[in-house]
């Protein structure tokens, strides 16, 4: 099964804690535990609830982030995406790889917003 990946990143490619406002989406699509294809996009500007209908709209499976709050969580909830929020930061090719072999430990939702 095909999975298509979202993860927050920042100018260097390293995951961004702050998913609401970060400047790029790393877009993973993996099949097994083989990334097969990377993309990046600038997200739209800002607004609360917009980045849950914009990545489902970019056909996003699952999404991985530092934290994310409550109403996020319920959005994505709402178009099937599932959510991980607690990983590290690291390189997202590295996150979604340890992420797909379950090498990467995930510690919680670090936002409380």
């Amino acid at each position: 099964m095909k999975l298509k990946i979202a993860v927050p990143v920042n100018e260097s490619g390293h995951l961004d804690s702050h998913f609401g406002h970060c400047k790029y989406f790393a877009f993973l699509t993996a099949d097994g535990s083989e990334v097969i294809s990377e993309e990046l996009k600038q997200p739209p500007p800002h607004e609360p609830g917009l980045l849950p209908l914009w990545l489902a709209e970019q056909e996003v499976t699952d999404v991985i982030a530092g934290g994310m709050g409550n109403r996020a969580l319920q959005l994505f909830n709402n178009h099937n995406i599932r959510v991980y929020t607690g990983a590290p930061v690291m390189q997202a090719k590295e996150l979604v790889k340890g992420f797909l072999t379950n090498t990467v430990q995930f510690n919680g939702n670090q936002c409380d917003h």
